[in-house]
């Protein structure tokens, strides 16, 4: 594209839309001004109503043609507009609407001849009513049912619902649970004044937590988030916390200049700010007794003595030995595990799964005594890097440890799709086992970088060179390397052979659609090693694309 993603542009939305390439956006949401006479920094929000519609309709049909055909537009408008713009973006434009959402918040203007306003109108439009990003198996989308989170029936999905159609009154207002989150009403206290998270210089500040769910409904990890009224850039840091690209318009230079700011003091895999259930912080009339234990906002199941006895007889029916890593990681022994779990018990999969391996931290399993499945680092050397990315972007995106993905069939099978684009042709066993593996290397990892590698926090770096530049020979070598775009670092790897991981770089469209350019190479020899100096690299870059669990926190020399 004209425009380079990861940045915010200053100038005309119109104009901008227009020098992004056509068919390349996955998602833009909009928070127009809504012509209500709003002081901006030097847009007049005061227009005549034909002049504003004029208007909308331009930039709506830039939007269109940004949009990949399986693209998604997110609107949010106030009451003067809102149906004029919906009927506008449906039959001018051509998009087609699937659902009409309202924001519901708390800290609305006071009204003193009328009823105060508390709510936005959300439009969730699509291109293609048949081809659309819907991502209803995300964790960090769906909500508790009634029948889990008021109830506590074990019998309940733990995976949650979607949200459905229902409208809602105030949440204080309401009995019991108050305001319930399944609804299309959504919940978010608007960004006021005092909050910790206001910025301060634009004041028409959205909550990250709305943002992050727009973002995660309705796209992928790297996908291309774009805002065409970025002002604070919260939609951007959204979109960055997730691990989406992202690219944003504003006509003001200050907001250009402050936004940016904003973002460069955020990294990937940074909590969303602001409360993600914020009904439950809200004050109550009645205090009712709390029938759930909830754990990153995901029930946690009881685990009765007769449930345990039947999730270690379906462990040993099904394990034929093998450790319960081994049962997790290949699709085939897991599914014997949860068929023999369903003749007898309550609950999912991914229930049955947390039971196992809570019993295995009690030290109640059998120990394993079968024969072991063992792959080498040289063996995983050709997808351990898919692994890792698959790992990052998806912990991201569902908010989920590496235990529960694995856990959960539904977000092993996304982690396997993800680490497949990046290098096909494994297994599913491979690319899991790859995972864990990472998983227990990090600590030793981490260990290393700060006692032998701190000194890499200043050293200079090799010169960057063109990725063909590795294709011969001579780099068919072991070392770390760091991949960059234009100019910024995108992933930090480690390799027992650098012409053969560039070549499968080069060969991969989803490593190529990132856009790398470039390439830092620090050979080395002893594989531990080449691990510690990767995690130092990762604190120092800041890549992006490497698992969270890598980078050392204020490392210090040992």
């Amino acid at each position: 594209m004209t425009l380079c993603s990861n940045k915010i542009h200053q100038g005309d939305c119109i104009r901008k839309l227009g020098e992004i390439d056509s068919g390349s956006v996955d998602i833009v949401f909009a928070d127009p001004p809504f012509n209500i006479g709003y002081e901006y920094d030097v847009y007049d929000d005061q227009r005549s109503g034909k002049e504003y519609l004029d208007w909308c309709g331009k930039w709506m049909s830039a939007v269109w043609k940004a949009l990949k055909p399986t693209g998604t537009f997110w609107l949010a408008i106030g009451d003067e507009y809102a149906a004029e713009l919906k009927v506008l973006a449906q039959e001018k434009v051509g998009f087609r609407c699937r659902s009409w959402v309202i924001w519901y918040y708390t800290f609305g203007v006071n009204c003193v001849r009328g009823f105060s306003r508390s709510h936005t109108h959300l439009f969730h439009f699509v291109k293609d009513p048949d081809r659309f990003t819907f991502n209803d198996g995300n964790p960090a989308v769906r909500v508790l049912s009634a029948r889990a989170l008021v109830y506590a029936d074990r019998r309940a999905n733990t995976s949650g619902r979607l949200p459905d159609n229902t409208w809602i009154l105030r949440p204080q207002d309401l009995p019991g649970t108050g305001f319930d989150p399944t609804h299309d009403t959504w919940y978010f206290a608007r960004v006021a004044g005092t909050f910790k998270e206001r910025e301060g210089f634009h004041g028409c500040q959205m909550p990250e937590q709305l943002l992050g769910r727009i973002v995660r409904i309705s796209s992928n990890p790297q996908d291309l988030v774009v805002d065409p009224f970025a002002g604070s850039g919260t939609t951007l840091v959204a979109a960055k916390k997730l691990g989406r690209r992202w690219l944003g318009i504003d006509l003001s230079l200050e907001y250009v200049t402050r936004g940016t700011q904003r973002l460069d003091a955020c990294h990937p895999g940074d909590p969303l700010d602001g409360p993600a259930d914020p009904a439950r912080s809200a004050p109550k009339t009645s205090q009712g007794k709390r029938k759930l234990r909830l754990r990153n906002g995901r029930p946690v199941p009881q685990l009765d003595e007769k449930t345990k006895r039947g999730i270690i007889d379906a462990y040993v029916a099904s394990c034929h030995g093998h450790s319960t890593d081994l049962l997790l990681c290949d699709p085939e022994l897991n599914e014997k595990f949860i068929a023999t779990c369903k003749k007898s018990l309550a609950g999912d999969a991914y229930t049955w799964n947390r039971f196992m391996l809570r019993i295995r931290k009690q030290g109640k399993l059998p120990k394993s005594n079968g024969p072991r499945r063992h792959l080498g680092y040289e063996e995983m050397d050709p997808y351990s890097s898919a692994s890792e990315v698959a790992l990052q972007l998806l912990t991201l995106d569902y908010g989920m440890t590496i235990d529960e993905i694995l856990c959960s069939p539904t977000a092993a099978t996304e982690f396997d799709r993800i680490a497949s684009e990046f290098t096909p042709g494994y297994t599913s066993f491979e690319y899991r086992w790859a995972a864990l593996t990472i998983r227990k290397r990090a600590k030793r990892s981490k260990k290393l970088a700060r006692e032998q590698f701190h000194c890499w926090l200043e050293k200079n770096l090799p010169r960057k060179r063109t990725l063909t530049d590795y294709i011969g020979d001579r780099y068919e070598q072991p070392g770390v390397y760091l991949l960059l775009d234009e100019s910024q670092p995108m992933y930090v790897g480690e390799t027992f052979n650098l012409r053969k991981q560039v070549e499968r770089i080069l060969d991969t469209p989803s490593w190529m659609d990132l856009g790398p350019r470039s390439m830092k190479f620090v050979p080395g020899a002893g594989q531990e090693m080449r691990h510690g100096l990767q995690s130092i690299l990762i604190e120092r870059t800041g890549a992006p694309l490497n698992w969270e669990l890598l980078r050392p926190k204020d490392p210090v020399v040992a």
